[in-house]
């Protein structure tokens, strides 16, 4: 089955890490305690610059989380739920001045003052921010009733083994939350 949806954000990636910031939304009608099973579906636009290997790796950070919550992955209907995720990388630029001189002292025309002279310089960088959303749809009625998304700073740099680790707290992370639990 295949689900469309807004992609979110800029969806651009090869490889990710994720962590800090987690975040949740839910249906308030939704019975969660009725969900045991799910089924992995393609969102529409999802997946379409997630390298084969950044793929494996968030499915099975999740696939471990789902199973931490009781829940059962099944690969045929019926499934309670239906289950997709977007990922993607978006970049920012961020810009640094120091400035390099001047201050309290002598200045210009000899007076006391703020002196001239002083040099400012100002640095550009780019920082990249990885995405990760995870829907999940009610399959009686055909409405999502989850929705989790994590993101935190890309560093590309980093070994494959401290980016699978910080991947699998973001989703661990993220899903703290799964099953929500309704106030009475």
């Amino acid at each position: 089955m295949r689900l469309t949806a807004i992609p979110a954000a800029a969806l651009l990636i090869s490889t990710a890490i994720w962590a800090a910031d987690t975040g949740y939304n839910f249906d308030q009608q939704a019975d969660f305690s009725k969900y045991k099973t799910y089924k992995w579906v393609d969102i529409k636009g999802g997946k379409d610059k997630v390298s084969e290997i950044t793929d494996r790796n968030i499915l099975a950070a999740i696939d471990a989380e789902m199973a931490k919550k009781g829940m059962t992955k099944v690969t045929n209907d019926p499934a309670d739920l239906y289950i997709g995720y977007q990922a993607g990388i978006t970049s920012n630029q961020e810009y640094t001045t120091y400035n390099m001189g001047g201050g309290p002292g002598w200045g210009w025309g000899g007076g006391w003052g703020w002196g001239g002279g002083g040099i400012a310089q100002t640095t550009s960088s780019t920082i990249h921010t990885g995405h990760l959303v995870l829907d999940m749809y009610d399959v009686s009625n055909k409405r999502m009733v989850w929705r989790g998304m994590a993101s935190d700073t890309v560093e590309a740099t980093n070994k494959p083994e401290k980016n699978l680790k910080k991947l699998n707290k973001a989703v661990e992370k993220m899903m703290k939350n799964y099953p929500p639990k309704k106030k009475s």
